[in-house]
């Protein structure tokens, strides 16, 4: 027998056989007493670990044994793996016509041909709470040439059109409920769209567990990630022109909206470079928050007459006719 053939027995002798996990927990919860019965399962759970390692360093032994020869890699089947593709979605690999045309005559098209500097006001309900106040403040220091507005009692439309008058690219409105942020509204000046979002996870930069140091004013880089649908390129650049055209790669600052599922995520992080300037390693500087889109209106911001684009009903079965599906 050959050197290799003998190498494959042994792979496949070594493969461990994991035992069944529910079987040892079942056995450790008929234990009475409380703290064995949890030290039980703990060893239950670290035995798992244990056996998955092993299991998985036996199949990268036997592939590499195996060569050419070895069995492809078991992706596991995701929602996004399974999404049930639709007529809107945009083709990122080849040139999609009927896009590039659509962005060429949207709202949005003036600041990507760099003719003017966007200039935001942020502002809140009436008598925000103390985070709220907080994340206006690290809102400000994130989008660059943004102003906090104390709102007071100011309907939304005066203000709009106040901030029309007075120059701003676009508004930003943070409500609240229970002391928390509950929902972001963003309306494109001055011809709109207004984008509606549920507001949800807000994590100031002082809740993030790593270590963080203060925001430099450099223009961070935005990077708008997974919006594959017509909607979704609508969204993406909305929130794209809320920060300057041209960044600052010397700050090193990074804004992230990532969509998945439909829930945008937003990071902001800034990259640092080790000592030997070959690698480089990320760290969160804050604040952290997801969005939720519920509706994109025509124009400036008008909840009576205001014609919507697109809006998602608060009845699931209503809008989404599989779990698989999704709008961005």
């Amino acid at each position: 027998m050959s050197s290799e053939s003998e190498n494959e027995v042994d792979v496949k002798e070594e493969k461990p056989i994991l035992e069944d996990y529910n079987e040892l927990i079942r056995k450790a919860n008929k234990i009475p007493v409380k703290h064995k019965r949890r030290e039980e399962i703990r060893k239950a759970i670290r035995q798992k670990k244990k056996l998955k390692k092993k299991d998985r360093d036996s199949r990268r032994k036997e592939a590499e044994a195996l060569g050419e020869d070895a069995p492809p890699k078991q992706v596991p089947h995701t929602l996004e793996s399974l999404r049930e593709k639709d007529e809107t979605m945009v083709n990122h690999e080849g040139s999609d016509s009927e896009v590039e045309e659509d962005i060429k005559i949207d709202e949005f098209e003036s600041y990507f041909n760099q003719s003017y500097v966007p200039k935001v006001v942020i502002t809140s309900s009436a008598n925000p709470c103390l985070k709220t106040r907080l994340f206006l403040k690290e809102l400000c220091q994130v989008i660059p040439n943004s102003t906090a507005f104390h709102r007071r009692q100011s309907a939304v439309k005066k203000m709009i059109s106040s901030s029309i008058e007075r120059g701003f690219t676009d508004v930003i409105v943070i409500n609240e409920h229970n002391k928390e942020p509950c929902s972001m509204l963003v309306t494109h000046l001055p011809t709109g769209p207004t984008a509606f979002f549920r507001l949800s996870n807000v994590k100031l930069t002082k809740h993030i567990k790593r270590d963080w140091r203060e925001i430099t004013s450099h223009r961070p880089e935005v990077i708008l990630n997974n919006f594959n649908t017509r909607l979704g390129v609508t969204i993406g650049r909305m929130l794209g022109v809320l920060f300057h055209y041209d960044p600052q790669f010397k700050g090193r600052r990074v804004a992230t909206f990532h969509n998945q599922r439909d829930y945008i995520f937003f990071r902001h992080h800034r990259y640092e470079f080790k000592k030997d300037g070959q690698k480089a390693a990320l760290r969160e500087l804050g604040p952290r928050f997801t969005l939720k889109l519920k509706s994109l209106q025509h124009g400036t911001f008008d909840s009576k007459t205001g014609e919507y684009e697109w809006i998602i009903t608060n009845k699931r079965h209503q809008m989404e006719t599989s779990r698989r599906k999704f709008f961005l």
